[in-house]
């Protein structure tokens, strides 16, 4: 029944379904897990990078996490293309308005223009919705920390703790589980190596296949968006004894 009705983006099927859109959001539930988690003090981002070569220079591949402002870090998950494209579109919104205002945009003004564009997609003969996902982690002064989740369709909404990607039923029971009202950035980002060390596919835990990022407030009330260095998240796995030195010598002590 579905061949009658999928190739066209703005058919609808007898059940009023749209299944170019279905199909976007399957493609994006096999692509790399990323969480978002928004503590008291700041909002944290975790990726699971899908290395496809060793042979691949790492710092210049595999992005995926992105710095849209000075204000906003997002997270992607689905077709790499299709994610560069709407953060250079991002980008130049929040630069737009930057120049116009002398301000940053305001988190859930560049999600809801993001999500205009990607809606968009949807309803036009001729074109194919984006295969990817977002998870946007902002501030701004008056609504402050803010963690938001878009999907292909255009839709948009906020959330303390999400995840996209594959397994992402799996991690949001474990979201679900430990997040708490008041955890602060340490905590937040213990939970987010923990969520993501049942998701991905492998035994033990290295930097070379993470992504991190935090957004938190300086001082006088400065923005500070970082994207972890591999030193950095590797301190944050020794920590919650994930390493793969960790790993190993429990394995060890096992046998």
């Amino acid at each position: 029944m579905s061949r009658r009705y999928d190739s066209r983006t703005t058919t609808f099927s007898p059940e009023g379904r749209l299944y170019q859109v279905e199909y976007a959001m399957e493609a994006i539930s096999h692509a790399g897990t990323v969480i978002g988690i928004l503590a008291k003090d700041g909002v944290v981002l975790a990726a699971e990078k899908k290395v496809t070569s060793k042979l691949l220079e790492q710092d210049k591949s595999s992005e995926k996490i992105f710095q849209l402002s000075g204000n906003v870090l997002t997270g992607v998950a689905g077709l790499t293309a299709d994610a560069n494209s709407l953060v250079n579109y991002a980008r130049n919104a929040a630069q737009n308005f930057l120049v116009s205002y002398d301000d940053e945009m305001p988190v859930e003004q560049l999600v809801q223009r993001v999500c205009d564009l990607k809606q968009g997609y949807t309803q036009f003969g001729g074109l194919r919705p984006f295969g990817v996902s977002f998870l946007y982690a902002g501030y701004d002064p008056h609504h402050r920390f803010q963690l938001y989740q878009s999907d292909p369709s255009g839709n948009y909404s906020g959330w303390k703790a999400s995840c996209i990607g594959v397994n992402n039923g799996t991690a949001t029971s474990l979201l679900k589980q430990e997040y708490k009202e008041d955890m602060n950035m340490q905590e937040a980002l213990g939970m987010a190596a923990r969520t993501l060390s049942k998701t991905m596919d492998t035994t033990s835990m290295e930097s070379d296949k993470l992504e991190f990022a935090v957004l938190t407030l300086g001082s006088n009330e400065h923005v500070q968006p970082h994207i972890l260095t591999p030193a950095e998240i590797d301190a944050v796995l020794a920590r919650e004894k994930l390493s793969k030195s960790e790993t190993d010598g429990a394995m060890r002590v096992d046998a």
